[in-house]
C-alpha cells in the first residue's frame, strides 16, 4: 500500500464519521490523530507540546494550517510521502504567521466559515473508531518499532549491574531510542528500593537485585509500550511465583479480547483475574491497566464506563501489575500486542483470533502462557 493509497482509506473512513455526526468537516488538533492521517507526519516540535498544526478534514480532502516558520520542512520533509497529493491539492497548506492562532480555523480558511465545524473533543468516541483497526502496513510499521524499543531494553539490561541507578538506566535507552529515529516519550525505572512505585521516573538510586525498566517510544505517530525486569542472583522464595501470577492475569485479559464486545468488559476480567490468581481484590484499583494502543499512548486507556468496542487489528499495551508486601516485590508485564484474525501467527487465543507480540527480541528469556510466549525476568 502506497502512503497515497492509505491516506485515501483514512479520509474514507472520516467521511463516514463526517456523516454519523452530521458534520461538514472535522477539526483533528491531537497528535496522534493527525499523524495518523497523514501516514506517520511528525506534527511536533516539542515533546510535551501541542501539534504546530492542525487538520481539517472535508469531504474533498483535508486543509493543513500550518505556521510560517514549520511550512517547509512539513512540506518538503515530513509530507513528502504525500506530494502527489498536495500537487493535486487533496491535501494544502496554508501559512499563518507565527504569531497567529491555529485554532482559529474560519481566520486561515475562509471557506469553512459556512460549514459546520467539529472538534476533535466533540467526536473523540468516532475517531478512536475508525483509527482502531490498523492497516496491514501500519501493522508492519508499529512491528519495526516495537521490535527496536525491545532490542534497546535488551541492550541495556544485559549490561547494568546492581551498582548501575536508574537515571543512568534511562540515559543508556535513551540514545538507542533516539538512534531507531523515534522519540522516548516515557523512560521509568525502578530498583529494589523503590519497587513500590508503579510509575517510577527515574531517580540516582541503584537498581539493587531486581529493577524494572519501561520504554514508551514514538516514531511515525506510533507509540510502543514495553516493560521488561532484570535481576541479579537466583530468585528469593516466592519470587518466581509472584511473576508467574501477574502472567496469568495477562493471559485472561487476552483470552478476553473478542471483537464487537466493550473495551469495558476487559476491566471486569481483570477485576476478577487478579483474585483467581491471588492478589487481593483491590489490586486493579492501584494502577492503570493498559488498554487500547496505537497512535496514543492509549487509545482509549481501559476505565469503567468508556464505551469503545474492540475491533480486529486493533492494538493494545495491557500492563497487569501485583505487590506483595510480604516480599517487597512488585510484578509487572507489558507488551505490545494486535489482536488479529484468523491466518497464522502465534497461539494464545481462539475463535480464529490470535496475539500478535509486537514488541520481541528473541534475545530475551520468554516462558510459555496459555501457548503464548512471555517476557521472563532476565537474570544476570
Amino acid at each position: 500500500m502506497t502512503p497515497e493509497q492509505e491516506f485515501h482509506a483514512k479520509h474514507t473512513r472520516l467521511t463516514g464519521v463526517l456523516e454519523e455526526v452530521g458534520a461538514d468537516a472535522v477539526v483533528l488538533d491531537t497528535e496522534g490523530a493527525i499523524s495518523w492521517l497523514l501516514a506517520g507526519a511528525r506534527v511536533h516540535i516539542s515533546l510535551a507540546g501541542a501539534p504546530i498544526l492542525r487538520a481539517v478534514v472535508h469531504r474533498d480532502g483535508v486543509s493543513v494550517g500550518v505556521f510560517t516558520n514549520e511550512l517547509a520542512r512539513i512540506r518538503d520533509e515530513e509530507l513528502a510521502p504525500l506530494a502527489a497529493l498536495l500537487d493535486a491539492g487533496t491535501v494544502s497548506l496554508h501559512e499563518l504567521p507565527w504569531h497567529a492562532d491555529v485554532d482559529d480555523v474560519v481566520g486561515w480558511l475562509p471557506q469553512a466559515a459556512g460549514w459546520t465545524l467539529v472538534r476533535e473533543a466533540g467526536a473523540a468516541q468516532q475517531l478512536r473508531a475508525v483509527r482502531a483497526s490498523l492497516l496491514d502496513v501500519e501493522v508492519e510499521r508499529y512491528r519495526a518499532l516495537c521490535r527496536s524499543s525491545a532490542k534497546a531494553l535488551t541492550d541495556v539490561l544485559s549490561e547494568v549491574t546492581p551498582e548501575t541507578t536508574e537515571r543512568q538506566l534511562a540515559a543508556a535507552l535513551a540514545p538507542r531510542i533516539i538512534a531507531a529515529g523515534a522519540d522516548p516519550v516515557v523512560l521509568l525505572v525502578n530498583g529494589e528500593s523503590r519497587a513500590a512505585h508503579r510509575h517510577p521516573l527515574p531517580t540516582d538510586a541503584p537498581l539493587g537485585r531486581r529493577a524494572m525498566a519501561v520504554v514508551c517510544a514514538r516514531r511515525q505517530g506510533l507509540i510502543a509500550n514495553v516493560t521488561r525486569w532484570v535481576g541479579f542472583g537466583g530468585a528469593v522464595t516466592g519470587e518466581d511465583d509472584l511473576d508467574a501470577r501477574i502472567l496469568g492475569v495477562e493471559a485472561d485479559v487476552f483470552a478476553a479480547l473478542r471483537p464487537g464486545a466493550r473495551l469495558e468488559s476487559v476491566l471486569e476480567t481483570l477485576q476478577e483475574s487478579y483474585v483467581r490468581h491471588g492478589f487481593p481484590a483491590d489490586e486493579w484499583t492501584k494502577h492503570h491497566q493498559g488498554g487500547a494502543a496505537g497512535y496514543q499512548g492509549r487509545d482509549p486507556r481501559v476505565a469503567p464506563g468508556v464505551p469503545d468496542l474492540i475491533r480486529e487489528n486493533q492494538p493494545f499495551a495491557w500492563n497487569p501489575t501485583g505487590w506483595s508486601a510480604e516480599l517487597g516485590l512488585g510484578a509487572k508485564v507489558e507488551d505490545t500486542v494486535v489482536l488479529r484474525a484468523a491466518g497464522g501467527g502465534s497461539a494464545g487465543h481462539d475463535s480464529g483470533l490470535w496475539i500478535d507480540v509486537l514488541s520481541v527480541d528473541e534475545r530475551w528469556p520468554t516462558v510459555e502462557v496459555a501457548g503464548l510466549a512471555r517476557p521472563a525476568v532476565l537474570r544476570r
